[in-house]
């Protein structure tokens, strides 16, 4: 019993004692800066941009050989055995492919290393010339992270491509960049094959497997991965090391407007990242197991796999559709990735956050009565002890609900997570919470782009605040100009705003063959430190962290001249469970919004199920009046919940049955929707809202 008592006061004592403190940690700190006037912040622990955390070290070549010497006969690299494979036929005649994977299979880090290199000797007897570009087309495996590894030590500059990329933009980004090497897989091989006469410089393809179609021989060199190792196995070639200024990677964004534009990213630029990512993450180390399943083409992604062996991590590559036991790739009965690999560390985009929370949510509601009463207690009394309450669930309380409930929850994930990653959209605050509580983990929400190497802001693992991104990581200087048009000045109270500018050794280049484009966004100030002007507003905190609050380029006036911003309220709204995925659409010829709506099949049926309404599909449920009028008054609600103006709300909906997927169009491999392809598509549907 009396363990019980010191259980439950400590932690109150220890909540009271916070409470009655006065001082506010200060997570970034005012800093001088060339350039526009405006308020500047740095991290607090760094008064000057890091550039490497590692003595002698300058390029990602010399960080990847380092590791490997250090860490030589630990495990590095796995990937999963295919089993089996079968496609699925449903009762509507759709088909879907599932797969059986064994266990990892692993590669140390002096077989890893020993690859890499007779890659890179390979590359050379094709031949391959240092001043020809590589591209990368392929979902991330290990021979990606080979390939680029192979790369670096001949200096070769590496195209990133993401694997769902649309024929129209793979085209341009090949020609632009004069790809004379493209490293692909067979289903990206297809894909190839369809645009080979508009491809003007390829003149080789190295396949990742081993099976290589028929409908490819004839219109350029093609060998396999394998082949290319052997040949640089049997003629070794010495290293030819690049420089940390030599650019090391072209990254073609996504592409949410128009053509994707290609971002030039030196050794320097994703080193400096690297070296401040490892500051932040607590206890990052030789124990860490990394789970990889988003895009290598994305900075997030790249820089993490580039992080993790310089610690003496272990990586297992996985996909998003093979994750957990329940992925849609996954064969009943079978395990997924997490479970098998059972990480310690992971990346992930608010998007799949939000699918696993939703997942979680679909079965505790499916099974209701006392699980559904008893998971729903153990959130919310561990939500008030988050939220800084004393009277919520902390010592032995804590521990039995995490034993109870929790436990199930964290084994969808392997049961180890201790530290997660957000980038590349806003993670909503429900979801956030949601993680903290049901995974136990804390997540740091970074907040960068392409352009700045991923680097800008990262939320410390002691900060249990919602709705922020951090303070500047330790590469970073983060400044806050005026934008007097949108209403945004530095001398705003009670916090100065404004539109976001990242300088430091992180931020890249500029875009590839795009002088005009990268002379409107980047700077070099006259203390010689580069700028990027990224188009978002925010806030600083009292205690040095952002908040990112709008976007320039999002802004529209309404007829009788309100503003709104329409990546706000898209992120207000999407927390709705009858929602998938949503766009606010405002026409300035008009005094309201209007918005598309993909709702979320399992929560709208569920609901035409209790209320009893009749349909033959989802479409024809997506149709039906009463189940629009539910979905915008569920709108509506947390609308006002979260404070919107009346002429934020979309005064009516377009209720929409099918998702926006990345080979749609709609959105792109981030998962960010691509407002004018969406406008388009739906522009009859716009019209009628505006007009019925």
């Amino acid at each position: 019993m009396s363990a019980y008592i010191v259980g439950a006061l400590v932690p109150i004592v220890f909540t009271l004692l916070l409470r009655s403190s006065k001082n506010v940690k200060k997570r970034g700190v005012p800093v001088d800066v060339g350039g526009e006037p405006g308020y500047a912040i740095r991290n607090s622990r760094f008064p000057s941009p890091v550039e490497t955390a590692w003595e002698g070290i300058s390029t990602l070549a010399e960080l990847f050989e380092q590791a490997c010497k250090q860490h030589h006969d630990k495990r590095l690299l796995g990937t999963r055995k295919l089993i089996s494979r079968e496609v699925q036929v449903t009762e509507d005649g759709r088909s879907f492919e599932k797969v059986h994977l064994g266990d990892y299979e692993w590669l140390t880090y002096g077989k890893a290393f020993e690859a890499v290199c007779n890659f890179a000797s390979g590359l050379v007897q094709l031949g391959h010339k240092k001043e020809e570009r590589v591209a990368i087309f392929a979902d991330t495996r290990e021979e990606w992270f080979i390939a680029l590894q192979a790369c670096f030590r001949r200096n070769v500059t590496v195209v990133t491509i993401y694997a769902s990329l649309g024929e129209e933009a793979l085209c341009h980004s090949l020609n632009e960049t004069e790809v004379t090497t493209v490293i692909c897989a067979n289903k990206e091989l297809k894909k190839l094959v369809n645009i080979s006469g508009q491809l003007d410089t390829v003149k080789r393809v190295i396949c990742m497997d081993d099976e290589i179609p028929t409908s490819a021989s004839g219109r350029w060199t093609i060998t396999s991965f394998a082949d290319v190792e052997r040949m640089g196995c049997e003629n070794p070639v010495v290293a030819d090391l690049p420089l940390s200024a030599d650019v090391a990677v072209i990254m073609y964004t996504s592409g949410s407007t128009g053509l994707p534009k290609g971002v030039m990213m030196t050794h320097g630029n994703v080193l400096a990242t690297v070296s401040a990512v490892m500051t932040i993450v607590p206890g990052l180390g030789s124990k860490d197991v990394y789970l990889a399943y988003l895009p290598l083409a994305h900075i997030l992604e790249l820089a993490a796999e580039n992080l993790i062996p310089a610690v003496g991590g272990v990586i297992g590559y996985g996909a998003p559709l093979t994750l957990t036991d329940t992925s849609s790739k996954i064969k009943a009965g079978t395990k997924g990735d997490a479970t098998v690999l059972s990480p310690t560390v992971m990346a992930a985009v608010p998007a799949i956050l939000d699918r696993v929370r939703e997942g979680v949510r679909k079965k505790v509601d499916a099974k209701g009565g006392l699980s559904k009463k008893l998971f729903d207690l153990a959130y919310a009394r561990r939500l008030s002890a988050i939220n800084g309450s004393w009277a919520g669930a902390w010592g032995l309380e804590k521990l039995l609900w995490n034993f109870l409930v929790f436990k199930k929850v964290r084994a969808i994930l392997g049961g180890r997570i201790r530290f997660l990653l957000s980038g590349g959209a806003p993670l909503s605050a429900d979801t956030q919470r949601f993680i903290n509580i049901c995974l136990g983990a804390p997540i740091g929400q970074g907040y960068g782009l392409t352009e700045t190497c991923a680097g800008a802001t990262f939320s410390e693992v002691d900060d249990t605040s919602v709705g922020r991104v951090g303070s500047p990581l330790p590469c970073s200087f983060v400044k806050l100009i005026d934008w007097p048009e949108g209403g945004y000045l530095t001398s705003d109270s009670p916090m100065p705003r404004g539109e976001i500018v990242v300088g430091g050794p992180s931020v890249t280049l500029g875009y590839f063959k795009m002088e005009e484009k990268t002379k409107e966004v980047y700077k070099v100030d006259e203390r010689g430190m580069r700028w990027f002007y990224t188009g978002d507003i925010g806030q600083f905190h009292a205690d040095g962290c952002l908040e990112i609050i709008d976007r320039k380029k999002d802004i529209v006036k309404l007829q009788h001249g309100e503003y709104v911003s329409l990546g706000k309220v898209e992120a207000a709204l999407i927390v709705s469970t009858y929602v998938d995925n949503i766009m606010l659409h405002a026409d300035p010829f008009h005094s309201y919004c209007v918005a598309l709506v993909v709702a979320s099949q399992h929560a709208v049926e569920d609901w035409a199920s209790k209320q009893g309404v009749a349909f033959t599909d989802f479409a024809d449920l997506c149709e039906k009046e009463e189940t629009v009028k539910e979905v915008h008054l569920s709108l509506v609600q947390i609308a006002k919940k979260s404070r919107l103006e009346k002429f934020e709300i979309p005064a009516k909906i377009k209720l929409l049955s099918t998702p926006w997927t990345p080979e749609s169009g709609l959105v792109t491999a981030a998962l960010k929707i691509k407002r004018e392809a969406i406008r388009k598509a739906f522009s009859e549907d716009l019209a009628k809202l505006y007009t019925s």
